[in-house]
């Protein structure tokens, strides 16, 4: 098994139920268990300002999944909740984001772990860090450190 950590993220349709539903998704998935789930972190959106704030979360999983069968079925969840890709950075009802797979990196045309941003994003530093404690991103450094530095948009905990 591999502990991996997926980024989620929805502002559009219930975003709490889309996250709620996410959550539930990924407790199915085969050759996995969901293994911690993060408090709900509301954040302004970071790509164009037209559209509602976001929630976010970060679930932590162990899985038996190679990266790219586990990229897929997050894909094939974000389909199930109605995702559509329109813009870069848009609004959408569930956006779930492959953060970190163990201490491996990957660089292929569809997957880069660890996340290209997620060492700027305050949204999922801290959810990162109510799950996984201060883990070491590879070639970034431990959360804590990166967390002063992290950019806007600011990510408030919500209270369940």
């Amino acid at each position: 098994m591999t502990r991996v950590h997926v980024g989620l993220g929805s502002n559009l349709d219930d975003p709490r139920r889309q996250l709620e539903s996410a959550f539930e998704a990924l407790a199915t998935l085969p050759e996995s268990v969901l293994v911690a789930r993060s408090s709900l972190y509301r954040s302004a959106p970071m790509g164009p300002a037209d559209q509602p704030d976001y929630l976010n979360a970060v679930a932590e999983l162990d899985t038996q999944l190679a990266p790219l069968a586990l990229l897929d079925a997050l894909q094939d969840i974000e389909q199930a909740q109605r995702r559509v890709r329109s813009r870069r950075w848009g609004p959408r009802t569930l956006d779930l984001d492959l953060l970190l797979y163990g201490d491996r990196q990957i660089d292929l045309p569809r997957l880069q772990v660890p996340h290209p941003g997620l060492h700027q994003r305050c949204f999922v530093l801290l959810p990162l860090l109510e799950v996984a404690g201060d883990i070491e991103i590879p070639r970034r450094g431990r959360v804590s450190a990166l967390l002063p530095s992290c950019g806007p948009p600011a990510a408030f905990r919500l209270d369940d």
